[in-house]
């Protein structure tokens, strides 16, 4: 008869993988940052880590799992779609987090190892890897949002280099940033053909940032100005006239990110049935008292988890197909509306305390749904609004052509 460690013993590659992964995440990650936010990817802007924090971004970083399915050449871990899954499955089974994030991981990345060159690969992507620089991007202007296409900063030919002049609008962590990614005009006869893809120093001479003060209270966004800013040619993804390929297959990487985020804050703090409860009190039976919002509860709860489930299938099924579809504009979408539902919710069940902005009559947590709930209202708008989606959608998915 077999010993309980014989039978507890790895039988598969996979089994083994997961022992591993189990038995150094218990010899690095301090439990006193369970459950903690990724101060990568603050809304309000980057906080100072701590010791703990600072090494075990440095344990994560060295083993190439900030990114993990990266070529480990590039500093990620080489992981295939199983391994991947197995260690966010122990992560999340502990209270882990991936303390490497930000807009370098979940868009510029995987869109530069797809387009860039051999020297762009590997002076960019691992310093993204290990989480040293920041990134933002330059997309939208004052009068190219929706219709990108219509974008008007030029990037003048110079020879060894492009003077970019022009300004960009919304640009996420600007303030922040190391380098940006951004789309700019090289050919003014052409619309989309005449778009390049171009990065960008943040602290280059003539680049200049006004952070924009949102109705949540945080600024995490800028007006980005650019003067007479010399960037190299090397600087330039691709080739000119790809910009428009190159940057819509950026935000496949962005929607479908997002999508995930939405989900991820879907479950982050307290369930929604327990604040119910703590706010409106149970029955004899431990349920919520009130039955219309009690269903409400639960469709929206079997709204998020089939959610999560599908977003997890996407996942696998964009490894398996080279990257993200135009289907991320549906996840996008319905994350949209199932975060900003969650948030509806949340301000309902609270009553008057929901809607506390400061001071001593509302706890932290109340405040924080209350500005959560005004933060949610851009979730459907940033990273291409419901309607631009709704286009894609109908067009790339559906097949509907429009008729003149």
């Amino acid at each position: 008869m077999a010993s309980a460690a014989e039978l507890d013993a790895p039988t598969s590659p996979i089994d083994t993988f997961r022992a591993e992964v189990r038995q150094w995440l218990a010899e690095h990650f301090p439990p006193s940052l369970k459950h903690k936010d990724n101060a990568m990817s603050a809304v309000d802007g980057p906080t100072e880590l701590s010791a703990e924090e600072l090494a075990w971004k440095e344990a994560v970083a060295s083993k190439g799992w900030g990114v993990p399915s990266w070529p480990a050449q590039y500093g990620g871990a080489g992981l295939d779609k199983a391994q991947v899954r197995v260690l966010n499955e122990e992560m999340g089974r502990i209270g882990a987090w991936n303390p490497i994030g930000g807009m370098g991981v979940m868009m510029f990345g995987p869109t530069l190892l797809e387009y860039g060159t051999e020297a762009q690969k590997s002076e960019h992507i691992p310093a993204i890897a290990n989480g040293t620089v920041r990134w933002c991007q330059g997309y939208s202007e004052p009068g190219a949002g929706s219709d990108l296409a219509s974008l008007q900063m030029f990037a003048e030919d110079k020879g060894d280099h492009y003077l970019v002049n022009g300004q960009k609008t919304w640009t996420s962590g600007g303030q922040w940033a190391d380098k940006c990614f951004a789309l700019v005009r090289t050919d003014k006869t052409k619309k989309h053909e005449g778009i390049s893809f171009l990065l960008i120093d943040m602290d280059a001479e003539g680049v200049e940032v006004k952070p924009i003060r949102l109705i949540s209270g945080s600024s995490p966004f800028c007006e980005t100005f650019f003067t007479n800013v010399k960037v190299p040619k090397e600087n330039l993804v691709g080739r000119e006239g790809e910009g428009w390929t190159i940057g819509k297959r950026l935000l496949q990487h962005e929607r479908s990110s997002l999508s995930g985020g939405g989900s991820a804050r879907l479950f982050a703090g307290k369930p929604i049935g327990a604040l119910a409860k703590e706010y409106r009190g149970e029955d004899d039976k431990g349920r919520v008292p009130d039955q219309d919002l009690r269903m409400r509860i639960v469709r929206h709860e079997m709204d998020s988890r089939a959610f999560a489930l599908t977003l997890r299938r996407a996942a696998l099924e964009a490894k398996s197909n080279q990257g993200p579809s135009a289907a991320t504009s549906i996840m996008k979408n319905v994350g949209a509306r199932i975060t900003q539902d969650r948030a509806e919710l949340g301000i309902e069940i609270m009553g008057m305390n929901g809607l506390g902005w400061e001071g001593e009559g509302f706890s932290a947590d109340e405040i924080a749904q209350t500005r959560t709930w005004l933060w949610g209202k851009a979730v459907s708008i940033y990273g291409g609004s419901t309607e631009i989606q709704n286009n894609v959608i109908a067009k790339r998915i559906l097949g509907m052509l429009d008729h003149q």
